[in-house]
């Protein structure tokens, strides 16, 4: 379209955006990979975490019950938490 005053086409310094659902397709990208390094690096601490205390379990005896029943207590859980684990696969 033509402006009438100077007849020159109209023109606009704001650049056409043809890309953007493609540059939020690749940030949500992006953030996901991030948010999941995250999470593989904090479940590898806890890993390693969960193994100091299951080698602090196995090489301190338990001096009293309360000692005991604390030491059944997480190997109960550990347990329970694998055969969740195997139910929730099965289900699926």
């Amino acid at each position: 379209m033509l402006n009438t005053a100077t007849r020159r086409p109209r023109t606009s310094d704001k650049p056409v955006e043809l890309d953007s659902h493609r540059r939020m397709a690749a940030q949500n990208a992006t953030n996901l990979r991030r948010l999941l390094a995250e999470a593989e690096a904090h479940a590898a601490v806890l890993r390693d975490q969960k193994s100091q205390i299951e080698a602090q379990l196995l090489e301190v005896p338990a001096v009293s019950w309360p000692d005991v029943a604390a030491k059944a207590r997480y190997v109960l859980n550990l347990y329970s938490a694998t055969l969740q684990c195997t139910r929730f696969t099965t289900a699926i």
